[in-house]
């Protein structure tokens, strides 16, 4: 090892005679001391400068040290960064042409812009607006152009008010079955119409006003629908049923005080569930059949009817006639009834009681007369 040590000792360091690589003393006695023959604990002689390899990463200088390390400011300067003195310049805003700042004109442009969309309100005819100062209810502004205090102190949410809006239920193509009172199923579809009628309240007391609508017309519906038969919900009682459902919705949404109006309700489909719906279609067409039977049974009996009153009508008539004159109308009622009897039947006129041979007029009547042909003999010439 000791001849190792001697050996480097002769070579110099690539890094310079006074530092190694990481800017420390280097190792090497001869470098330490200057010359081999200088005494120990000598100062080294300087050697900055001298001929060993620069560090890569600094820029060339005159003067100083050209080995040390390199700091953050110096690569900064070196790609453009921008620093004192360095080689590169940073961002600057353009300015005006007398030489001041863009950035106040900018600042100026966005404040006045804001303040014109925050302030300044234009309300169509249709629409309504609540301002609120601080979150807290202030007043309704009608349609126009109103001004308000900017956000956030004041806010504005504007509402189409005069709009009818629709709610189908069930949306789409789904199946909603409600039970009627006759215990059945029936496949409903409906369609709710209503407004605003009171922005306020519509704004500030329910958190979804419009899911409360859907909801209390599905309660008012199953509620209607369960007091009528299935016949009225598919038949005649629609128009009930429809008046029902909106007389309620319309109390149960003015004690919620939901600020809605209810402009009417209208059903769509009353069809019998998917599953059954095959064993109903045979059902109502054998309930048809039954009508049908029924409203013929109805109509002969009102010809019955009909009849029987027309006779009543006739003998009060006679009866009346009778009371008049009641030898002569008896008289009268007796040939008709004889009249109407015998000419129905065969008779036999006998004037005298002394009749020796009694003739069958009648058989004699009935009976077709005989055909007589006369048959034409040849002709013989002869003439008598």
């Amino acid at each position: 090892m000791a001849q190792i040590g001697l050996a480097m000792a002769g070579k110099k360091s690539p890094w310079g005679s006074g530092e190694t690589g990481d800017g420390e003393p280097s190792g090497d006695p001869a470098d330490e001391g200057g010359s081999p023959g200088s005494a120990p604990g000598a100062a080294p002689s300087p050697q900055r400068g001298g001929s060993g390899p620069r560090n890569p990463w600094l820029p060339p200088s005159s003067g100083g040290d050209a080995r040390r390390k390199p700091s953050l400011e110096d690569l900064f300067r070196l790609r453009g960064g921008g620093g004192g003195g360095g080689g590169g310049s940073g961002f600057r805003l353009p300015q005006r042409p007398g030489g001041g700042s863009w950035a106040p004109v900018a600042i100026g442009a966005v404040v006045l812009l804001w303040l014109g969309t925050s302030m300044v309100h234009r309300i169509s005819p249709q629409e309504k607006g609540v301002v609120t100062t601080f979150g807290a209810y202030s007043h309704t502004i009608d349609s126009g152009v109103s001004f308000t205090l900017p956000w956030p102190i004041q806010a504005v949410s504007i509402e189409d008010v005069t709009s009818i809006r629709r709610d189908s239920i069930p949306e789409g193509d789904g199946e909603r079955l409600m039970l009627t009172g006759d215990q059945n199923l029936v496949d409903l579809t409906y369609l709710v119409r209503w407004n605003i009628k009171d922005l306020k309240l519509y704004t500030f007391q329910l958190a979804e006003p419009d899911a409360t609508v859907k909801e209390v017309a599905e309660a008012a519906m199953r509620q209607s629908i369960a007091e009528v038969s299935l016949n009225d919900a598919m038949g005649s009682g629609r128009a009930s049923i429809e008046a029902n459902v909106r007389e309620r919705m319309q109390r149960i949404l003015d004690a919620y005080r939901s600020g809605v109006k209810i402009q009417g309700v209208e059903i769509k489909k009353t069809d019998p569930p998917a599953k059954v719906v095959d064993a109903f279609k045979e059902v109502l067409a054998a309930q048809q059949d039954a009508q049908s039977e029924v409203n013929r049974a109805e109509a002969r009996a009102q010809q019955l009817i009909q009849g029987a009153q027309g006779e009543a009508t006739a003998f009060d008539k006679v009866y009346a006639q009778y009371k008049l004159a009641p030898e002569v109308t008896r008289r009268r009622m007796y040939y008709e009834t004889m009249e109407r009897v015998l000419s129905q039947t065969d008779k036999v006129i006998v004037e005298t009681p002394n009749v020796m041979s009694y003739l069958p007029l009648p058989g004699i009547k009935q009976t077709p007369p005989a055909d007589t042909t006369v048959s034409s003999a040849p002709n013989s010439g002869e003439h008598r």
